[in-house]
């Protein structure tokens, strides 16, 4: 079983903030920046692999998760967290506000604390690009909320306010029995997929430029099973026959398009494509149960290629 929470942030622009079409990489950066600012205690490691805190520290355990001795799939495990990056617009003007989210993979929610430190920490070194109006320096922020939130039952609860001096623990978290539940209530006919953010999936070492439904729900399912051996009790699916939901589901309308989207890594000191699918896809026919499940830990996990920085993020549509 996998247990996953959402928060979500709240904060005000204080100086002009410019973030790029897909911000989750700005995100993501500026919070893993604050987070090996402020609590990495060996920095002159050159990788958190040769640090010899790794086993015992926040920020290897929420930015570079190494496998344990006995493990297989090579050293590093899935990142424990994924980024919703803020909506339009792309460009905040002093006192406007904007707000992202955070989802922690199982018992990554023991480290909220750290997160709340590391948000803060985003208050000092700002995000988005580096603007000549704020003299080179990345646009500030003031945080004012963070909330718990559930993408299944859209329920929220306040964790902490700027005017508050305590910080709440994170509740509402959503387990196997809530994503069965709610893939229960969907339509066994028709489901529609709407891609918030890009879907780069990769098939046999070839980057597809089209939705396909098979290797769609395969690197679903690798994903989750993935997820669910590093940070739950093991994969919280059976085994899918792909054969037989190929011949039970179909692509009934295709409403994507492809967006060519680069982020500049200052750490690579280059681009880094994060362009995908976008819009809507619709399949059709004899949805299993198993299928409609998948397709739920699909909307809180992501899925395809830069999960942790915001893309592969959809929303069910039912109708």
């Amino acid at each position: 079983m996998l247990i996953t929470h959402h928060l979500e942030f709240t904060a005000v622009a204080v100086s002009p903030v410019e973030l790029d079409a897909q911000a989750g990489a700005q995100v993501r950066g500026a919070f893993v920046e604050a987070l090996w600012g402020r609590f990495c205690a060996n920095q002159a490691a050159l990788t958190c692999g040769a640090c010899p805190l790794l086993r015992v520290c926040p920020v290897s355990a929420l930015v570079a998760p190494m496998r344990e001795e006995g493990e297989t799939g090579g050293e590093q495990r899935p990142r424990p967290y994924v980024v919703r990056p803020p909506a339009a617009p792309r460009r905040y003007a002093p006192g406007d506000e904007l707000r992202f989210q955070l989802g922690l993979f199982g018992p990554a929610a023991q480290l909220f604390p750290y997160v709340v430190m590391a948000a803060q920490g985003v208050e000092q070194g700002g995000m988005g690009r580096r603007l000549t109006e704020n003299g080179g320096r990345r646009g500030a922020l003031r945080l004012t909320e963070i909330a718990a939130v559930s993408p299944l039952s859209a329920e929220r609860q306040i964790l902490y306010r700027a005017d508050q001096p305590q910080v709440h623990s994170p509740g509402l978290p959503v387990s196997t029995a809530e994503v069965i539940a709610a893939a229960v209530a969907l339509s066994a006919d028709r489901i529609t997929l709407h891609f918030l953010s890009p879907l780069r999936l990769i098939e046999r070492g070839q980057l597809m430029h089209t939705f396909a439904l098979r290797p769609f729900v395969q690197r679903l399912k690798e994903r989750l099973d993935q997820l669910a051996t590093a940070y739950g009790d093991g994969p919280s699916l059976p085994r899918l026959d792909f054969d037989a939901l190929a011949e039970a589901v179909h692509v009934e309308r295709d409403d994507t398009r492809w967006v060519d989207l680069i982020n500049y890594s200052s750490r690579q000191h280059r681009g880094l494509p994060l362009g995908g699918l976008v819009g809507a896809i619709s399949l059709a026919g004899n949805l299993p149960l198993s299928l409609r499940t998948l397709l739920v830990w699909g909307s809180l996990i992501h899925v395809g290629k830069n999960c942790v920085k915001g893309d592969g993020w959809y929303r069910i549509l039912t109708g």
